[in-house]
C-alpha cells in the first residue's frame, strides 16, 4: 500500500527517563526495557480506544463538539473513514502502542441499511488489515455498537421487540467476523442499554433470559467460525439506563453462572465503572481474579465530584499500584491488556493534547507496575496477610477450610478451655504508611 501522508507534526515518542523535562517523552514507560524476562511492551499490552482517540469531538450533554481534526473533511464517509484510520495508525506507531480497540461503527460509517453498513465495514476492515500488516499494530478486541442508534433506545438483546433482537444478533455476528478477520485477541460485550428505566413497563426476568440466550448464540457462533478469542463482559452500573443488568463484576458472575455461561466469559474491568458502582478499581479486579475471570482493563478514571462516566486518563499512581498488585498476583491479563478508554477534556483541542494524555497514562501505569513488582518481591504485605489468617493453616481452622468441621464440633471447641477470642489489630494505618513508603521512595 502507498505511504499515507503525515497527520501529526510530532516524532515518535522516545523514552528519556524520570529526569526528562520533555513533555513529549516517556519518563517511566520504556517499551524495550526487559523486566522479568519480558519487555515492558509485552507486560503492559497498551491499547488505544478508537472511539475516544479518533471519534471523540469533545461534545458533552450541554454542548456540541469542540475538537476538529484535519482528517475529518470530505464528502464520502467511507473515504473519510480510511483517511481517519491512516491518522490513527500513525498515532498508534508514534505513541508506541502495540494494540487498538474499536466498535464496528467507530471505524466504518453506518449505512441506511444493515447490508450497506456491512459493505462499509468490509471496505474499512480491508484497509485496517493492510495497515496492521504494514505497522505490526494488532487488534486487542472488537465489539459492536448496540447503543447509539435510536433502534437500541430500549436495549439490544434485552429489547422488548424481537426485530431489534434479530438486528443486534446480525450486527454482532458481523462484528465477530471482522474481529476474527483482523486477528482480534478478544471480543467484548458491553451492554450499553441492557437495562431498564422503570419496572412499570419491564419484564425483568424475560429480559435477562433474552440476554443469556443472546450470549449463548454468540458462543455457538464463535465455535462455528473457529474464533479462538476470549469473550469479555464489561460491567457498567448506570448511564445511560437507570439500572443495568451488568452492574458490577459480582452481579456479572452471578448472571453468567445462573445461565451456564461462566466458562466462556471473563471481565473487561473499567476503573470509572467500578467507582460508579460504589467500588474501588482494586475491588473489582480482586472479585474477578478470585474466580479466575479477570480478562482485561479499560484504563481510565472518573471524577469523584461528578456522577457520570467522565472517562479521564488515570494518573493516580497509588490507585494504579494497588490494581497492579492484584493483577500480578492473578498472573496477569492473559490475552487482555490496558486499553485507554479515556478521552481528552472538552477544552483540550490540539492534536498534541492527544499525545500528552496517552503519555501521562502510559507512564503512570508503567510506574505502578514497577512499584507493584517491588512490593510483591519484598513480600511485606503478603507476610502480614498470611500471618493474619494463620489460624486457618492448622488445627480446627484448617478443618473449617477443608470442610471437616461442623457446628457441633465448633461448639465443643468454643465451650472448651480456649477462653474468649483475643482481638488483634488490623494495622491499617501501618500498612497505608508502608504503601506510601513504596510510592515515594
Amino acid at each position: 500500500m502507498k505511504k499515507a501522508r503525515a497527520h501529526f507534526n510530532i516524532p515518535a515518542i522516545a523514552y528519556e527517563g524520570p529526569k526528562s523535562a520533555n513533555a513529549l517523552a516517556f519518563r517511566h514507560y520504556n517499551p524495550e526495557e526487559i523486566v522479568g524476562g519480558k519487555t515492558m511492551a509485552e507486560h503492559m499490552r497498551f491499547s488505544i480506544a478508537y472511539w475516544h482517540a479518533f471519534r471523540g469531538t469533545g461534545a458533552d450533554p450541554f454542548g456540541p463538539g469542540t475538537i476538529v481534526r484535519s482528517w475529518e473533511s470530505g464528502k464520502d464517509p467511507v473515504s473519510v473513514a480510511k483517511v481517519r484510520m491512516d491518522a490513527a495508525f500513525e498515532f498508534f506507531q508514534k505513541i508506541r502502542a502495540p494494540f487498538y480497540c474499536f466498535h464496528d461503527r467507530d471505524i466504518a460509517p453506518e449505512g441506511s441499511t444493515l447490508a450497506e453498513s456491512n459493505r462499509n465495514l468490509d471496505a474499512i476492515v480491508a484497509h485496517a488489515a493492510a495497515l496492521q500488516k504494514a505497522t505490526g499494530v494488532k487488534l486487542l478486541w472488537g465489539t459492536a455498537n448496540l447503543f447509539s442508534n435510536p433502534r437500541f433506545m430500549c436495549g439490544a438483546a434485552t429489547n422488548p421487540d424481537a426485530h431489534v433482537f434479530a438486528y443486534a444478533a446480525a450486527q454482532v455476528k458481523k462484528a465477530m467476523d471482522v474481529t476474527k478477520q483482523l486477528g482480534g485477541e478478544n471480543y467484548v460485550f458491553w451492554g450499553g442499554r441492557e437495562g431498564y428505566e422503570t419496572l412499570l413497563n419491564t419484564n425483568l426476568k424475560r429480559e435477562q433470559d433474552h440476554l443469556a440466550a443472546f450470549l449463548h448464540m454468540a458462543v455457538d457462533y464463535a465455535r462455528s467460525i473457529n474464533f479462538k478469542g476470549q469473550f469479555l463482559i464489561e460491567p457498567k452500573p448506570k448511564e445511560p439506563t437507570k439500572h443495568q443488568y451488568d452492574f458490577d463484576v459480582a452481579s456479572g458472575i452471578a448472571f453468567l453462572r445462573t445461565y451456564g455461561l461462566e466458562k466462556y466469559f471473563k471481565f473487561n474491568i473499567e476503573t470509572n465503572h467500578a467507582t460508579l458502582a460504589g467500588h474501588t478499581f482494586n475491588h473489582e479486579i480482586e472479585v474477578a481474579a478470585s474466580q479466575n475471570m479477570l480478562g482485561s482493563i479499560d484504563a481510565n478514571a472518573g471524577d469523584l465530584l461528578l456522577g457520570w462516566d467522565t472517562d479521564q486518563f488515570n494518573t493516580d499512581v497509588r490507585e494504579l499500584t494497588l490494581a497492579m498488585i492484584s493483577i500480578l498476583r492473578a498472573g496477569g491479563l492473559g490475552t487482555g491488556g490496558f486499553n485507554f478508554d479515556a478521552k481528552l477534556r472538552r477544552p483540550s483541542i490540539d492534536a498534541e493534547d492527544l499525545f500528552h494524555a496517552h503519555i501521562g497514562g502510559m507512564d503512570a501505569y508503567a510506574l505502578a507496575f514497577k512499584i507493584a513488582r517491588q512490593i510483591l518481591a519484598e513480600g511485606k504485605f503478603e507476610k502480614f496477610v498470611a500471618d493474619r489468617y494463620a489460624s486457618f493453616d492448622s488445627g480446627f481452622g484448617r478443618d473449617i477450610e477443608m470442610g471437616r468441621a461442623n457446628f457441633r464440633s465448633l461448639e465443643k471447641i468454643a465451650l472448651g478451655n480456649l477462653g474468649e477470642p483475643k482481638p488483634k489489630s488490623g494495622k491499617q494505618e501501618y500498612l497505608e504508611n508502608l504503601l506510601t513508603s513504596y510510592l515515594h521512595g
